[in-house]
């Protein structure tokens, strides 16, 4: 019997016999594997053990991924990015040149950066493709079976705002230390009892503000919907019901999602056999009251999420619909970007003494967010997009549209550009947007081009920048938009195009943040940027 790794050289007994048998059969088993043909049929003379793993976890070999990345892209960490949008005006890209980007760390465990170097213009040097190095949720069905032997210290912050010990251990798991300001002014008004009108944005820990006081009003035993969850999306219901899932496997509980775009048979096996708590989009919902397979007579709380979005889109007399069918002993809790007045008419109808919460306006401009605004005709916006890409290094980045149109217009052109981009809006089959959802995410698509609607579900932990192609209509709209990146202590960029035609909603949103927060960012004109683009071809670069 011989030990696990072998010593090089070592002798043992039975002769030299055993060493020949031993060096074929390891010969035979390792030809496949070999990647050079030198290799091939070469036998090996020493067994050298494996390396062990670290102790950490972390194999010994990965030193280095992001080199691994850079050589698969065949350049160097500073080489400058040749041009590809230029191919979309009629110009070849061979040889463009872009800035080098400038490199920013990381934020630690704190969520702390370092700071970056140079002035205004300073970006970032590109991260590693991929997700980002937010707290990760567990699958469901493992964080009851392993927990993780060593969570988060658990905040005193928490437990001061009525958060009970099962809450604790939850909030440990997902690695939060500290609550939110919306988690801070929501929490104990909800573990109260009170109805709550939440003012936060995207991104805030709301979903996390509700959830909790939601668990602690199931009865695990009582296998029916006791709790709903209403959301203008699909992405943002099954973001929601990741949270709730998670808060299930302490609590023990079920939550369920019901969307369009899901099997309607499969939903209806999923309601019958209990579910406590079912988020969903307004439409869905009401399909299945209806159809008499979701009842609503025991639900005891009820959310409306982004309502000022389900209102915009046209879901208030769904919205209506459904709060008539739920028991009006409830607890309700709404949470909005905007309190538009259509906000204040539902709650005066749905809701019983609500108490006001909001988070103060200067946390809610988006926080470690770098605003550049552009000034760029109508008609040279995708210049000016080429010029960002090059010399400004844009990241991972996501890409705001005002109409679908031109989001389809804007994603074919970047496409003929060779550049990975993909479109995403309401008119998308759930499976396309899944799709689309996991190549962006999975660092397959530089640029993600979307429409306000389609956006407010997503939850990408790791955009680095955001570009707002057309101007926002209104400043709660662009504080959405940009408040895509800088999620979680991290730093991001976004830039704002700026027609002739876009300047008095401009100022209106310059009033709003602030006239010093957003920085104007000259863009050369369309000569300048095209003479880089033009070099090496035996073009004319600008004009005569």
């Amino acid at each position: 019997m011989y030990s696990a790794g072998f010593p090089a050289g070592r002798e043992r007994a039975g002769g030299e016999e055993q060493d020949v048998k031993l060096t074929r059969l390891i010969d035979t088993i390792a030809r496949p594997f070999r990647r050079t043909a030198g290799e091939e049929g070469a036998p090996s003379p020493t067994i050298h053990s494996l390396p062990s793993p670290s102790i950490n976890g972390n194999a010994a070999e990965p030193a280095a991924p992001a080199a691994r990345e850079q050589a698969a892209r065949g350049a160097s960490p500073g080489a400058r990015r040749p041009s590809r949008l230029a191919s979309a005006n009629g110009r070849s890209g061979a040889g463009a040149a872009a800035a080098p980007r400038q490199q920013a760390a990381s934020p630690g465990p704190a969520g702390q950066s370092d700071a970056q170097a140079g002035g205004a213009p300073s970006r970032r040097k590109r991260r590693r493709r991929g997700r980002g190095t937010g707290a990760a949720q567990a699958a469901p069905g493992e964080a009851r079976q392993s927990r993780p032997p060593a969570l988060a210290p658990i905040s005193e912050a928490f437990r001061a705002l009525g958060v009970d010990a099962t809450g604790l251990e939850a909030i440990a798991a997902l690695g939060f230390t500290e609550p939110t300001p919306i988690q801070r002014e929501a929490m104990p008004r909800l573990f109260a009892g009170s109805d709550v009108v939440g003012l936060a944005q995207t991104g805030t820990g709301k979903t996390l503000a509700f959830g909790l006081p939601l668990a602690r009003t199931i009865d695990p035993e009582a296998r029916e919907v006791q709790a709903i969850v209403l959301v203008p999306t699909r992405e943002l219901a099954k973001q929601v019901r990741e949270v709730m899932d998670h808060l299930a496997l302490f609590y023990g509980l079920t939550a369920w999602a019901l969307t369009g775009g899901s099997r309607v048979q499969t939903d209806i096996d999923r309601l019958s056999q209990g579910v406590h708590v079912v988020v969903g989009t307004p439409g869905r919902v009401i399909d299945h009251i209806k159809r008499g397979t979701l009842s609503l007579a025991k639900v005891r709380f009820v959310v409306l999420d982004e309502a000022d979005q389900m209102l915009d889109i046209g879901f208030a007399r769904d919205i209506d619909y459904i709060l008539r069918h739920a028991p009006k002993e409830r607890q309700t809790a709404l949470f909005s970007a905007t309190m538009p007045e259509s906000i204040g008419r539902l709650v005066w109808r749905y809701m019983r003494n609500a108490e006001r919460v909001a988070v103060d306006p200067e946390q809610r401009t988006a926080e470690g967010v770098e605003q550049y605004y552009c000034e760029v005709a109508e008609r040279d916006k995708l210049r000016a997009l080429q010029y960002l890409y090059e010399m400004r290094g844009l990241g991972r980045t996501l890409i705001f549209c005002n109409t679908k149109i031109g989001v389809d217009r804007l994603t074919a052109a970047l496409n003929a550009a060779g550049v990975p981009a993909q479109a995403i809006h309401g008119d998308l089959r759930q499976s396309q947007r899944d799709r689309v959802m996991a190549d962006f995410r999975a660092g397959r698509l530089e640029f993600l081009v979307a429409t306000n609607v389609a956006a407010r579900g997503l939850d990408i932990p790791d955009i680095e920048d955001v570009v707002n192609y057309d101007v926002p209509q209104n400043p709660e709209e662009y504080i959405h938009r940009i408040g895509r990146t800088a999620r979680a202590g991290r730093r991001g960029c976004s830039y704002t195009f700026v027609s002739e035609w876009d300047v008095p909603a401009w100022d209106a949103i310059v009033r709003e943040v602030g006239e010093g927060v957003v920085q104007y960012l000259p863009v050369p004109a369309r000569w300048d940027i095209e003479e880089p683009v033009a070099a090496g071809s035996g073009e004319a670069a600008g004009g005569s």
